[in-house]
């Protein structure tokens, strides 16, 4: 493998980070290197800004999906890198460039070393927003390529160069957007009493979705909810009308999620009350589990002990949310951790994933792959 020619790749894909279903720029980078492929041996098709590519096989008997994602965040980068992002506010701190340089890797292989099963590339937009998985699976096109399996990985900051961590079952939590809008009545500082305070309001309501994890559900069911963000007020001596919360739910199970919701619901409604207010809830994007198929988990487990292509650890389920869930909802497969080695973690403006890792996932997938569609 040109090892040198992919680590370009993800040089130039760092560089143009784009919103979910806003990958106008990614998609034409990836028709472009398709182009330069052998196109008798490709049958391609985009949906909205993905894209979908299909190996076919030499003696196929079923299909192989190969998953990963495109969409950048909504950060600033403030890396030591001199191919920072062009799209200012923007960047590619989750890995997806990584792991799209992986996927574009294993595409130019598996041309050019065809596999007796057909391989279904898929190009998925919107992961981290407003959720591209779902439609995409309900999607005519992907559904006359539909593949028996599928697989995927994630970039893991935590785990050195060199290794795979994977589970079988719940490897990825529920998890669902929060948002919550409050209207008072807003008037000056000097007379609280005759307006509805949004910031105290706002500041109650925090507090009190903190007792929805310690008080309402199962301390052996893991969830978290975090407020990452809030909005309200205008100026200093002006008391506040209007105040937003934006926050995140992630639970180990389906039942936690609906019993959080209905806790939040209940407190909005006990925040209207005390405070003499209006409130709007919305979820926003919510994404099911990421649960691992648990017998091709193990025959992928035991690959790695015997083949040994990386390291493999054991990992722990986490609370990230992956919509790659919905595709595991409805067909067997897995998705793994790859080790990158970072000081700074998903989603922070610092994150610099070590580029020997393409090489290691490479190898690993394409001696998987092999073997699955050649043995199986």
């Amino acid at each position: 493998m040109d090892t040198e020619r992919f680590i370009t790749i993800r040089r130039k894909l760092h560089q143009i980070p784009e919103p979910g279903f806003q990958e106008y720029k990614t998609q034409q980078f990836i028709l472009d290197f398709i182009d330069g492929l052998p196109k008798e041996r490709l049958e391609v098709q985009t949906w909205k800004t993905g894209v979908l590519i299909k190996v076919p096989g030499l003696n196929p008997r079923k299909t192989i999906g190969y998953r990963t994602d495109m969409d950048g965040l909504p950060i600033s980068e403030e890396t030591s890198y001199e191919f920072t992002s062009v799209h200012n506010g923007y960047m590619h701190a989750c890995g997806h460039d990584l792991h799209m340089t992986i996927a574009l890797g294993l595409l130019d292989h598996f041309v050019h070393q065809p596999v007796d099963d057909h391989l279904l590339f898929i190009f998925q937009p919107a992961e981290e927003g407003p959720g591209g998985a779902l439609p995409l699976l309900q999607s005519e096109e992907f559904q006359a390529v539909k593949p028996d399996m599928m697989l995927a990985l994630h970039i893991a900051p935590e785990y050195p160069v060199g290794t795979v961590a994977v589970k079988e079952g719940l490897l990825f939590a529920n998890t669902s957007e929060l948002f919550i809008d409050l209207k008072g009545k807003g008037g000056h500082a000097a007379y609280p009493h005759l307006a509805n305070d949004m910031v105290v309001a706002t500041s109650h309501l925090v507090t009190q979705l903190q007792s929805v994890v310690s008080r309402n559900i199962d301390p052996l069911d893991s969830t978290v909810i975090t407020v990452g963000k809030i909005t309200g007020g205008t100026k200093q001596n002006i008391i506040a009308e209007t105040a937003r919360l934006e926050g995140t739910i992630r639970t180990l199970s389906s039942a936690s999620m609906i019993k959080v919701k209905s806790r939040i619901e209940a407190i909005i409604k006990g925040i209207e009350a005390s405070f003499e207010c209006e409130a709007a809830i919305d979820y926003g994007s919510n994404y099911y589990q990421v649960c691992n198929h648990e017998e091709l988990t193990k025959e992928f487990i035991s690959f790695l002990e015997s083949s040994k292509p990386a390291d493999f650890y054991r990992c722990r389920e986490a609370m990230t949310g992956e919509d790659f869930g919905y595709f595991l909802k409805e067909i067997p497969g897995f998705m793994f951790w790859l080790g990158v080695d970072c000081e700074y973690g998903l989603h922070h403006s610092r994150i610099e994933p070590k580029e020997e890792a393409i090489p290691v996932a490479l190898r690993t997938l394409s001696t998987y792959i092999e073997w699955k569609a050649t043995s199986q």
